[in-house]
Parts: structure tokens; C-alpha cells; sequence
């Protein structure tokens, strides 16, 4: 069995935090008006996958500062 992988999205090194495009960002929607962190494991990764393809939810908008 091999590990459950994370996949963690913090807006602290966010260059669109703050900006019109965080508020259209799936982690505000999941975590409200001031998101900090979201954490998803591989699974929860996968649903949030098929509902932002199927437009149920908004994209992530995440981008890190040095990229």
C-alpha cells in the first residue's frame, strides 16, 4: 500500500493573493474570505478535479511568488 499523497496550497506565497483573482480561487471558496492554507489528500484532490471540469466549483487560481 503505498502513502496517501497531500497536496497543500498555501496563499502566503500566493502572487494573486489579494488581488480579484482570489476571490474566484477555489481555496477562498473552500475556506471562505481569508484563506490561508488548504490541504487536500490525492482523493479529495481527485473530486475537486471533476467538479471544477464540471463547473460546480471555481479553478485554482494559485500561483507561488517566484514562479
Amino acid at each position: 500500500m503505498s502513502p496517501e499523497i497531500e497536496l497543500s496550497i498555501s496563499c502566503t506565497n500566493c502572487v494573486r493573493r489579494n488581488t480579484p483573482d482570489c476571490s474566484d480561487c477555489l481555496v477562498t471558496f473552500v475556506l471562505g474570505d481569508t484563506p490561508d492554507e488548504l490541504v487536500l489528500t490525492s482523493e479529495e484532490a481527485d473530486v475537486v478535479e471533476l467538479f471544477t471540469t464540471q463547473g460546480l466549483v471555481p479553478t485554482l487560481k494559485y500561483r507561488p511568488v517566484n514562479q
